[in-house]
């Protein structure tokens, strides 16, 4: 990455602006040339996202007081929170959403060979989906399953590498939208672990990875009907109670998924319970099976962290088109430190990484050198430009 570049410029080029200017062309249907171009509206959204942006005026306020720095990082338009909320409430967000894809696509290349489990040789991914709350007067149109519901909601659905962290493959859709419904849209490949929560257990949607020489480790329900074809031995000393092959004994799930399954069952030391597990791979060692759907915790984490550390709870939009353009931005910048942090080889997590970004942004020095500064200049620097940051 180029010396003489603000860091917020240097994080930028990792975007291929060739690319961006073909989903706006993509996108943009009428061929309309805006003053203030699609380009100039993602680097301000992403400015709101890396430095904790509460509202509109809040980034209007932030950026007319960087001045020339701003030219110079790509924003040559004068910033009006009236201008960028119009930008926002009638540009497709879907420019937004093949950015993110693309980001995902290059972080995916990039993490492909990270392994942590040597039992495994394909990738292990978590689905799962989570709704971000919205205030029923002011988003009426995300209003929840049926009329008389008096919440409203957008849902999050995410595929997670959870061995990298990262999202390859993310949908946003309403509230009320089921959760099977978007695991059925998935591509699934070959040789991976796809875990699951007990909420996806539908057997036609399990059948789809079998067939494509996938493998799923999902909690069975309570209410499971089978029927035991086997039973391996156990030790009596692991946490392993239960290794069974088994078939489905209902007419309509046997017709669904005709094929023989293996049934765990594990006790759980640390909340003193059981937990069973349904697979469709008869090698793993069962522990390895019931430590894969234990990483399925890293995409409540994801969920959690990106509410809380990324802007998409504070929207700064009311529309549908606004709502969903924040969102696809706020993924695409947590997808873009993430290259980051692959490229440069950082060892920081990405919380530390935003944290150093958020106040380093307009700083003219190398990022690699900024983000590898010692932790007390790092904490001494947030402390300081924190508070400038509020006076600017």
């Amino acid at each position: 990455m180029n010396f003489g570049k603000t860091v917020f410029s240097q994080l930028m080029d990792q975007i291929d602006p060739n690319e961006f200017r073909r989903f706006v062309r993509q996108q943009n249907k009428s061929h309309r040339k805006y003053r203030f171009s699609c380009w100039e509206q993602f680097l301000c959204m992403a400015f709101a996202q890396l430095t904790y942006r509460e509202s509109l005026r809040d980034i209007e306020s932030c950026l007319r007081s960087l001045g020339p720095k701003l030219y110079h990082s790509g924003i040559k338009s004068t910033v009006c929170r009236s201008t960028l909320a119009h930008a926002n409430e009638h540009r497709s967000w879907k420019i937004y959403q093949e950015l993110a894809l693309s980001l995902i696509a290059k972080a995916q290349r990039l993490y492909r060979d990270d392994r942590f489990l040597a039992d495994l040789d394909g990738a292990v991914y978590a689905f799962d989906s989570s709704i971000i709350k919205l205030c029923l007067e002011l988003f009426p149109w995300a209003r929840a399953a049926n009329h008389q519901a008096t919440c409203a909601g957008v849902k999050l659905h995410t595929l997670l590498d959870v061995q990298s962290n990262v999202p390859v493959f993310a949908r946003v859709t309403a509230a009320n939208v089921g959760d099977l419904r978007i695991l059925d849209e998935l591509v699934y490949e070959a040789g991976a672990f796809y875990v699951l929560d007990r909420g996806y257990t539908g057997f036609t949607s399990l059948k789809r990875i079998d067939n494509a020489g996938a493998f799923f480790v999902i909690r069975a329900k309570r209410d499971l009907r089978f029927s035991r074809v086997y039973s391996h031995t156990m030790s009596k000393i692991g946490n392993v109670r239960v290794d069974q092959t088994i078939t489905l004994v209902i007419p309509r799930s046997r017709e669904e998924y005709p094929d023989q399954l293996r049934r765990i069952k594990v006790f759980d030391p640390v909340n003193k319970c059981s937990l069973v597990f349904l697979t469709n791979n008869f090698v793993l060692d069962a522990l390895t099976v019931a430590d894969l759907y234990r990483l399925r915790w890293k995409i409540e984490v994801f969920f959690k962290w990106i509410k809380q550390h990324l802007r998409i709870k504070p929207f700064l939009g009311t529309t549908p088109n606004a709502v969903s353009t924040q969102i696809w931005i706020a993924l695409s910048v947590y997808v873009l430190v993430a290259i980051v942090k692959k490229e440069l080889g950082l060892e920081q997590p990405l919380y530390t990484i935003l944290q150093i970004l958020s106040v380093t942004l307009f700083e003219k020095e190398p990022i690699l050198q900024v983000l590898t500064e010692s932790q007390h200049k790092v904490e001494a620097c947030l402390h300081r430009n924190q508070l400038s940051l509020f006076n600017l």
